[in-house]
């Protein structure tokens, strides 16, 4: 039986900083292929973008995570280019960097100067003045360290339904990208707290598997979805800066979606946001575990419980590796260009611009070096890679490693295209016709990456 129970922990030296990086109005924010406009006309809510340093005295450091509102990368060049900049900047070895989106469908494109887009020369300058910012919240976050510890406890939220729905005209054998109220969704809510010596609330994280795609086509505001309410009402309640972790949600959104009212977006962030409270309250107090007592005898026999303090971990450690995917036999990026050039319907031609740009960065090999990146930080395991799995690798990995915990990531250090499991392959879907990645590669990845938690446990 047993006698004690505790969170995942480590102790060390943690820094926060936050900068705000919201875009100006008229900024060129079209991420929809179904959208009339090019342009945002004004702003929901402040894109944020939070820097998170984590050193300790035994192990090589520090670990640096970014946590950024926007939306993905138009290619992995562009990814690769900002990467490099704050790996030159603060010398750190590139395992120890990961840079994650919060993956918002309401925010300015990540991507290279086109000047055939309306607003693109605001969209250049605010790029050039993130790249500054990200440099100032990491230098800040760096210079802020203190001694704290960080615990990690799982709990429940509704907000993520399966988006893969059979086309109900019986007409059409597709599967199309909407809510399926007959499938159950992975609603695991990993909360990280992060208190100083004192007790006092330094932090959250919040790992989570839902698309940010609330707001849609018909939304013509900056916006940062549903992780912008999230994040202000954590930080009312906590008076500390909220992080959002996006998980493996490649088949995972809200139920309620594609809209233009805003309040839509905030009722979901506040849904998410009151199940990260409520499982940041069912933390014991950092530094200890509940530990078996003494049987007290009275009306019945009664099990005591009680508070010590406990011995945390300190380990850290950052790792890259490699796995090798297959890629689909796509057309090369000039034939692609050719065809989104010759192309007068808008979301088609949006469609292949995107295709394009990835066909330029992977190359016209048949296969592609994904780069998945894992950190220990004491009792946990974060890990993740640039693509979209769907959330059965998450399911998978928990399964696996049953007796860790282990936060799964979405678009970190890149973004490139879904990791469907091998049997969707057969139908037409979304998730498949997207990816550049060829059938099998969700499945070496999961196993790619339980071979990396083996090595670092």
């Amino acid at each position: 039986m047993a006698a004690e129970f505790s969170h995942p922990s480590f102790r060390g030296r943690i820094g926060v900083a936050r900068v705000d990086i919201t875009p100006p109005i008229g900024i060129y924010a079209r991420n929809w292929g179904a959208a009339k406009h090019d342009i945002a006309n004004s702003i929901h809510r402040p894109l944020t973008l939070t820097a998170m340093v984590l050193s300790s005295a035994q192990d090589e450091g520090p670990l640096v995570i970014v946590d950024a509102d926007l939306g993905w990368w138009k290619s992995p060049e562009t990814a690769r280019r900002f990467r490099s900049m704050i790996l030159e900047e603060f010398a750190l070895p590139e395992p120890n960097l990961i840079v994650a989106l919060s993956h918002t469908h309401s925010g300015p494109p990540l991507m290279e100067p086109d000047d055939d887009l309306p607003g693109s020369d605001l969209l250049q300058t605010w790029k050039s003045d993130l790249d500054k910012k990200t440099i100032k919240a990491i230098r800040k976050a760096m210079d802020s360290q203190i001694e704290c510890v960080l615990d990690w406890h799982t709990g429940r939220c509704g907000l993520a339904t399966v988006r893969d729905l059979s086309d109900p005209n019986p007409d059409n054998d597709q599967i199309i990208c909407g809510f399926n109220p007959d499938e159950q969704a992975d609603d695991t809510l990993l909360l990280g707290r992060v208190t100083d010596t004192e007790g006092k609330i330094r932090a959250t994280l919040v790992n989570y598997a839902c698309h940010p795609t609330t707001l849609a086509w018909d939304n013509t505001a900056i916006s940062p979805d549903y992780v912008g309410a999230m994040r202000d009402t954590i930080q009312q309640a906590t008076e500390a800066p909220a992080l959002f972790l996006l998980g493996a949600c490649g088949e995972l959104s809200p139920r309620h979606q594609y809209v233009g009212d805003t309040e839509v977006a905030d009722r979901h962030g506040r849904q998410l946001a009151h199940a990260a409270l409520g499982t940041l309250s069912d933390m014991e107090p950092s530094g200890t575990s509940l530990q078996f007592s003494e049987t007290v005898e009275s009306g019945a026999p009664l099990a005591v419980w009680k508070h010590e303090v406990r011995e945390l971990k300190t380990r850290l450690e950052a790792r890259s590796v490699p796995v090798e995917l297959p890629l689909k036999n796509w057309p090369s990026a000039e034939e692609l260009e050719q065809q989104r050039a010759e192309c007068n319907d808008r979301a088609l031609e949006e469609r292949l611009r995107r295709k394009r740009d990835i066909r330029r960065s992977l190359g016209d090999g048949r296969n592609f070096e994904l780069s998945i990146h894992a950190w220990r930080i004491g009792d946990a395991i974060l890990i993740g890679s640039c693509c979209e799995p769907y959330s059965i690798l998450q399911c998978e990995l928990r399964e696996r490693f049953a007796d860790l915990t282990v936060i799964c990531m979405n678009l970190i250090n890149g973004s490139i295209g879904y990791l469907p499991p091998r049997e969707l392959y057969d139908r037409d879907i979304y998730q498949v016709w997207q990816t550049p990645f060829d059938r099998g590669s969700l499945e070496r990845t999961i196993e790619r990456m339980c071979e990396t938690i083996e090595t670092l446990i």
